[in-house]
């Protein structure tokens, strides 16, 4: 593996035998690092709105689970 900063970028070259299951969860770690850089929410604020997503996903979708 090498890592090497250019300009204000950073380039990770990884071997081709990596486990690409663990690669896509470090990948979407990061885009979510990325996207919440500037997030001024707090963790319980987090919390709060990804329950209620849940929850109306939940009443949306549970006829297709509980046939």
């Amino acid at each position: 593996m090498t890592i090497q900063r250019i300009d204000n970028e950073i380039i990770i070259r990884l071997p081709g035998n990596i486990n690409t299951e663990g690669v896509q969860r470090l990948i979407d770690f990061l885009i979510y690092k990325e996207a919440t850089v500037d997030s001024k929410a707090t963790q319980d604020q987090v919390d709060e709105l990804s329950s209620t997503i849940n929850k109306n996903w939940w009443e949306q979708n549970k006829v297709r689970f509980l046939k």
